[in-house]
């Protein structure tokens, strides 16, 4: 049902106004006739797929479509080739569609660079991952990123009736809407899952010749029905959403259930050991820095001995970092000190904090004054290290756990004043 009633002009288009409404980029890249190349990024079930079609069928222009997937260097290097030769005299590049773009491996993309500078394709990328971490600086410097959100709850409902009143099939019967807080809820903005539900419901009323909606039979018809584990979509955000509050939240029997969910759903290992290495410093940090350690070592062992043994290491570490201390001083501190660069711009490092390899450089005060830690007793002794604008700033503050006041009490015997809570 979601080919059938995806839209095909942005005036069917549900959702995303902050892109595509009046005066919005994209909206306004297609009325002017010129695309550029593009990162779409949001969840499953917010329409990514359905606005890069639509791009395409409103500027006439030849479309390509790759999945990160199934597809190798060869196919892009073919589709860049057909798109030379499909390209005429003044027209628009044709456009290139590369769905679960981070998914393509450095050398995937670095084939694309060429292409993409050169104007041969109009790259439009579809992602759930952050893109600064999964797409390659080269080829994100060329392309803008537009962030899709999870639909609201009144782009839901007008999807459900947009079903209900023009799907060739589901259409065929009387619907009465008494209740939505069940399918909003376990929809979770997710166009395709709202679909999904909708069908559910014409399914489970095929006798009769109307459909009753309301929160009790969609509750009770999901648990009758449950979907399996998607990985890649919806449930997969919600599970290991749990999983990691949970760690975070101290409870090691729910950890283990999430964790449980996820290998039978047959989840990326590596996804799951990704993903406790980044809980441990997170959410535990300083409190018990060996979490990390054993993260670290976790993810190792599964990479090393495979599956289903694999899931062993994965138990070990989730029980240890749900029954860790917690601190998330560390996570503060960086997020504070990123706040402040973007702030404050380029800071000049002191004069006495940058190396003098030259005449030159030595003759313009460079280290002079530096004092080495080394040379004085206890490996210490007071400078200032910050740009002079910050010198006095504060980016990490110990929290209540035993191993954090031990490192507070030692930064506040070697700094005094400047270290006091």
């Amino acid at each position: 049902m979601a080919e059938r009633m995806r839209p095909t002009s942005l005036d069917e288009y549900i959702g995303q106004q902050h892109l595509v409404g009046p005066g919005a980029v994209i909206r306004q890249m297609i009325e002017s006739g010129r695309i550029s190349s593009f990162i779409l990024w949001g969840p499953p079930g917010v329409g990514k797929t359905t606005l890069a079609t639509i791009i395409a069928h409103q500027l006439q222009t030849p479309f390509y479509t790759l999945s990160a997937v199934t597809s190798g260097v060869k196919d892009v290097r073919d589709i860049i080739e057909k798109a030379k030769n499909s390209r005429f005299f003044n027209a628009s590049s044709p456009i290139l569609f590369i769905d679960e773009i981070h998914r393509f491996s450095k050398s995937q993309q670095d084939s694309l660079l060429s292409a993409v500078e050169q104007g041969v394709v109009t790259l439009i990328g579809a992602t759930t991952e952050n893109p600064s971490f999964e797409v390659i600086r080269p080829l994100l410097s060329r392309c803008q990123v537009y962030v899709l959100k999870p639909l609201e709850k009144d782009d839901l409902l007008a999807l459900a009736h947009r079903v209900m009143e023009k799907d060739p099939i589901l259409s065929q019967k009387k619907y009465e809407l008494q209740e939505t807080q069940a399918l909003l809820r376990y929809s979770g903005g997710d166009a395709r899952k709202l679909l999904n539900i909708m069908e559910l419901l014409y399914e489970s009323a095929v006798n009769d010749d109307t459909v009753i909606i309301n929160d009790k039979i969609v509750a009770e018809l999901l648990q009758q029905n449950p979907q399996a584990y998607d990985k890649d979509g919806e449930m997969h955000y919600d599970i290991i959403s749990a999983f990691i509050k949970s760690i975070r939240g101290s409870d090691p029997d729910a950890a283990i259930y999430w964790l449980a969910r996820m290998i039978e759903g047959g989840e990326d290992p590596a996804f799951i050991a990704r993903r406790l290495v980044i809980s441990a410093s997170e959410d535990i940090g300083l409190a018990n820095p060996n979490a990390l350690l054993l993260a670290n070592a976790a993810f190792d062992a599964v990479m090393k001995i495979g599956w289903p043994e694999g899931r062993i290491p994965l138990a070990e570490a989730t029980v240890y970092l749900a029954t860790s201390p917690k601190s998330n001083s560390a996570y503060m501190a960086i997020n504070q000190a990123i706040q402040v660069v973007q702030q404050t711009g380029n800071q000049p490092v002191p004069l006495h904090l940058r190396n003098a390899p030259t005449k030159l450089m030595e003759e313009l005060g460079y280290a002079s004054g530096y004092k080495y830690a080394h040379d004085y007793e206890g490996h210490f002794v007071r400078q200032q290290f910050l740009p002079d604008e910050l010198q006095n700033q504060r980016f990490w503050h110990a929290q209540p756990n035993q191993a954090e006041d031990r490192l507070h009490e030692r930064m506040n015997q070697l700094w005094g004043e400047r270290f006091k809570k």
